[in-house]
């Protein structure tokens, strides 16, 4: 990487924009002093009928030319374009997109600060704040948890009851802000036969289809290996630390019994991002409310 921060290529730069302007120039010229013999063909003929002569190039489209050059002389005085030089303007896009960010939130700032007042319940009853939430959700979310809100594999649903952290509206905050991080550590230790017992009875939790031996011999592991220790005696799992609930009909990855033991064996990691640092304070809490709907509307 260091290549290309050496002072090499800023000249490298420099030389390739100044010849190519140079170039334009000197074919300007040449072409300026150029004879032409009006009416006279160049003695290339197409079809037949077709003709080549030898005119001269129209002034205005010459001067376009010559208009282009000076201008990109200009331009490079003024913004960046020769190496290293900033310009006279000292012109750069991330500052005029902070300018424009800047501007933006002056305008939209003074509306965030009032929903960011507001309870997040009292929110949700907001059509406004709720078509502003949307919108944010689109632009944030959608690509983990889809345009619906109805996630996918390994993307949870926020639109049912079901809620890994908890879903009121301090511990949905909680979540967009700080971010989640889900870990099943793998069990491939205690060998495929156990695993497949284990898979059998944790089926049999939900009332899912199971064979009743695996079944009862997958109860005893469940307790022997540690499973108790996330997902509680009576598998309905823990919100402190977002253990799912196992005797529900909810399932982040599949509810099948090869899904179940793939789970069991290789574990799995989930990571939600943090939002907070980048949307700031009043964004995820806009987040929060639309989010927070979500799950008020399915349960309506």
């Amino acid at each position: 990487m260091s290549d290309f921060v050496n002072e090499f290529w800023n000249m490298y730069v420099i030389v390739i924009v100044v010849v190519s302007i140079l170039a334009c120039a000197a074919l300007l010229i040449v072409q300026g002093k150029a004879k032409f013999t009006p009416g006279k063909t160049m003695g290339h003929v197409w079809d037949e009928t077709l003709e080549e002569y030898n005119n001269p190039m129209p002034k205005w489209w010459s001067w376009m030319f010559v208009i282009t050059v000076v201008f990109s002389m200009v331009y490079l005085v003024l913004y960046p374009g020769l190496g290293s030089f900033k310009g006279l303007l000292n012109w750069t896009s991330s500052g005029q997109y902070k300018a424009e960010r800047e501007r933006m939130d002056r305008v939209v700032q003074p509306l965030f600060d009032k929903y960011r007042a507001m309870d997040l319940q009292a929110m949700t009853g907001d059509k406004q704040a709720m078509e502003m939430g949307k919108r944010m959700f689109l632009t944030y979310c959608m690509q983990c948890h889809g345009a619906d809100a109805r996630g996918a594999k390994g993307f949870p649903n926020l639109t049912d009851s079901d809620w890994l952290y908890g879903g009121a509206p301090e511990q949905i905050e909680e979540s967009i802000a700080q971010g989640r991080m889900g870990v099943m550590p793998s069990h491939a230790q205690l060998g495929a036969e156990t695993i497949k017992d284990l898979a059998n009875y944790v089926r049999s939790l939900s009332g899912l289809p199971n064979d009743a031996v695996r079944s009862a011999r997958g109860k005893e592991a469940f307790t022997s290996a540690g499973c108790v220790g996330c997902h509680g005696e009576d598998g309905k799992g823990m919100q402190a630390i977002g253990s799912p609930n196992l005797t529900d009909k909810v399932w982040l990855y599949g509810s099948s019994e090869a899904t179940i033991i793939e789970t069991i064996t290789n574990g799995r990691q989930n990571k939600m991002p943090a939002w907070k640092e980048f949307l700031g304070d009043a964004k995820v809490h806009m987040l929060a409310a639309y989010v927070l709907s979500l799950g008020q509307s399915a349960n309506k």
